[in-house]
């Protein structure tokens, strides 16, 4: 599998951004909040539209220093265009095997990205060196072959799903990776790492189920059409996958948990 693929395969396809722009640090990054002061020097691998490095810098403070990194232009045009007035924060184009700006940092963070690159480890390594003496990094992300459904999704639906799975792991994913950090850590040099459950679980009655659970829809939606592309599943099994679940989420649907890591070391 080439490159190429890997980088076409984890493209985010339009109407992604959607979802980046409401998520905040409080309720999707949580785990940051105990590191989190004024005056520190915090890069965001992979920070998307901004909405939570905008976050991270509203309580670092003007005394700190935030950057956020993405390899998309189109989504660190839009950071730049609704957060680029706030004077600690900048964002640049950029994949963080290859950049340096010159800064160190004293918290290098990376939520839900890891899971898109062929080469974890090389992005682990480059973070390393951009760390401060007893700098952190927070990495969080997914196990996404532990997601739990309650009852059963539909067979169309459960068929879309392995077949994103499927479609991941034959470009270089690591459909685990949230269970593989603390190894690929070590591996690094970093022999204390800390592992937290962050797992995303919404069930019905809540106001959440409808936006949280609604994800498989919009995956199916948006990145199905590249699976339907890559002939993973067809047209009609997409929209069979989309019918069925939607029917599941105003049914018998009842919970649905997505197991999430927070997975943190500190530069020896």
């Amino acid at each position: 599998m080439t490159q190429n693929i890997s980088t076409e395969r984890a493209n985010m396809p339009t109407g992604v951004n959607k979802v980046l722009d409401r998520r905040t640090v409080e309720a999707d990054n949580k785990n940051l909040l105990k590191f989190l002061r004024p005056g520190m020097h915090v890069l965001d691998v992979g920070c998307g539209s901004g909405a939570i490095t905008r976050g991270i810098a509203e309580i670092t403070g003007p005394s700190g220093k935030v950057t956020g990194i993405d390899v998309s232009e189109d989504l660190i045009a839009q950071a730049s265009a609704h957060f680029g007035d706030v004077p600690s924060l900048q964002f640049s184009v950029a994949d963080i095997k290859a950049f340096d700006n010159g800064d160190r940092y004293d918290l290098i963070t990376s939520a839900r990205v890891l899971q898109w690159l062929p080469d974890p480890k090389a992005a682990l390594l480059a973070m390393k060196k951009l760390l401060k003496e007893n700098g952190v990094i927070a990495i969080l992300d997914y196990n996404h072959e532990k997601i739990k459904w309650e009852p059963a999704i539909p067979a169309p639906m459960q068929h879309f799903y392995n077949a994103f799975l499927q479609w991941r792991k034959d470009a270089g994913f690591d459909n685990a990776i949230a269970d593989n950090l603390t190894g690929i850590f070590r591996e690094i040099g970093f022999n204390e790492v800390y592992v937290s459950s962050q797992s995303e679980r919404t069930e019905k009655g809540e106001a959440s189920f409808s936006s949280r659970a609604d994800i498989w829809i919009q995956v199916a939606a948006g990145r199905g059409k590249q699976l339907v592309k890559d002939n993973y599943v067809t047209e009609a099994e997409r929209l069979a996958a989309i019918a069925s679940y939607e029917e599941w989420m105003t049914g018998e649907g009842q919970s649905m948990e997505m197991y999430l890591l927070a997975v943190e070391t500190a530069k020896p």
